[in-house]
């Protein structure tokens, strides 16, 4: 496909967002772009969040990864439905309880200031990082493949799909996004469809053939209980992909904002239940998608790239035919902002409410205020994007990506101890607990080889985490009466 092709699919792309922002960003409020009135349809959240929940990085890195671990990434995903289980279960009912804007609130409610600020804190880092790490790697991939050949520089390209966010995010919020999402979301499950379709078709596989193949190569193993010290078995891929939905979703602001703009606390309910059946199809056609990628590669004697996240781009847009490559340039467009413009929104939102104290603030001066805010995450995101296309270095990349465990971790800690103890704790100390639990929990994961006899440490290090967050808090509430009644979940 030539650049100005692929340009002309963006911008009719974001031409349509922009057209959704002005049909629901009409007489919008700060409470709209908090909260959108508390009037969203709850399957409009659903479909939507399965956009937001999934990225750039995993509409990549999912099919490139089957070539070294197979399906194996299915358990984390299986631990995914546990997680949402929990949330369902444990943590909507206490925020809808609460009535809270962000999530963070209730931690001050529990404890006091210093608590509320250190969970906010947390969560601004990770989502900060993260999601200007998601951007970048969607916007290289682009950039590679399609504007290099227009000699269109990278910062051009990053900055302008962040003003297109901006603007389309700026006004309505969380409302805009609930329809923003629900239409990238349409897209990013219309690309993999088509991708295992126009593959399987060129490969000549009925749907029955197909399972066979995938079956009969040696990718589709999904189960691993053979080396309890592996990365890849099955416990801790499925506890730790369990505590990765329990606090990158229960726990982060931008994820359940939307569900808490639900008109009630079952719809909320009702959306994250079908999000966790959804989410498992979806992940399995990603596997899918992988699996024909190496397939294809093999037998049409493709050398594959040097990196794995390169070969779906690199299929797509040079082998495959033209539908194939229009989808995917929507579908790495709508899995990266529809992640970012949430994350955009809900940082905005954290801010507000959690540092500047927007309750009792005049219309206008809450209006002034979130403009500069949200301009201010965007300038930010901006900055942090071009700073890794400087470091470029992909050992730092993947390091960044495993912060999560070590951001939510803490999070977890102080959400599990607020709603299972009635202890009070050590408020100004708090933030020091949370400081140390992740440096611990990396000395751990560096030197549990050595330390117990070759274990290597993987997604179970983000409950050690939490575990030693609540350890610490613990010792803090020693000596300290308990509270009288906790707060109810």
């Amino acid at each position: 496909m030539s650049p100005f092709f692929v340009l002309s699919i963006i911008g009719i792309y974001f031409l349509v967002l922009i057209l959704i922002s002005q049909l629901t960003s009409k007489g919008a409020t700060t409470e709209t772009f908090f909260t959108a009135n508390r009037q969203s349809p709850w399957y409009l959240v659903a479909f939507g969040m399965i956009g937001a929940s999934l990225s750039g990085v995993t509409f990549i890195s999912v099919p490139g990864n089957v070539g070294k671990t197979g399906f194996a990434y299915f358990q984390v995903v299986l631990g995914y439905v546990l997680g949402y289980w929990a949330i369902i279960g444990i943590l909507m009912p206490l925020y809808y309880r609460l009535h809270v804007v962000s999530i963070y609130s209730y931690l001050e409610q529990r404890f006091s200031f210093w608590s509320h600020k250190t969970g906010a804190f947390f969560f601004m880092v990770s989502r900060t990082i993260g999601s200007s790490l998601r951007l970048y790697l969607s916007a290289t991939v682009l950039q590679l493949f399609l504007f290099d050949a227009w000699h269109i520089p990278f910062f051009v390209t990053a900055a302008t799909t962040i003003v297109l966010i901006w603007v389309y995010t700026f006004r309505g919020g969380i409302k805009t996004i609930v329809w923003t999402d629900t239409f990238q979301t349409t897209f990013l499950v219309s690309a993999v469809v088509v991708a295992v379709w126009q593959i399987a078709d060129r490969l000549g596989f009925s749907f029955g053939e197909m399972v066979d193949a995938i079956r009969s190569s040696g990718y589709a193993k999904v189960f691993h209980f053979e080396d309890v010290n592996s990365p890849l078995y099955f416990w801790k891929q499925f506890l730790g992909g369990a505590f990765i939905a329990l606090t990158m979703t229960g726990m982060d602001q931008e994820i359940m904002q939307k569900n808490l703009t639900c008109r009630t606390l079952k719809e909320a309910q009702k959306n994250m239940f079908w999000l966790s059946k959804t989410i498992v199809v979806v992940n399995l056609l990603f596997l899918t998608l992988g699996a024909l990628l190496y397939i294809y590669s093999t037998r049409h004697q493709l050398p594959l790239p040097a990196s794995s996240d390169e070969l779906l781009p690199r299929l797509a847009l040079h082998e495959f035919n033209l539908t194939v490559g229009i989808f995917f340039v929507l579908g790495i467009t709508a899995s990266s902002y529809a992640s970012a413009d949430s994350a955009l929104a809900g940082l905005t939102t954290s801010f507000c409410i959690d540092f500047l104290n927007f309750k009792n603030k005049p219309e206008k001066q809450k209006q002034r205020e979130k403009f500069v805010v949200h301009l201010g995450f965007s300038v930010l995101f901006l900055i942090i994007i071009l700073i890794f296309k400087e470091i470029n270095n992909r050992a730092v990349i993947d390091a960044v990506l495993t912060m999560a465990a070590y951001t939510y971790g803490p999070l977890l800690g102080l959400f599990s101890f607020g709603l299972f103890t009635r202890r009070n704790v050590r408020d100004k100390l708090v933030p020091v607990v949370c400081l140390l639990s992740p440096a611990i929990s990396y000395a751990i994961s560096l030197h549990a080889p050595r330390w117990f006899n070759g274990y290597v440490v993987g997604l179970e290090i983000l409950p050690v985490n939490g575990f030693i967050t609540f350890a610490g808090l613990w010792l803090l509430s020693l000596g300290l009466p308990k509270k009288e009644k906790a707060i109810p979940a």
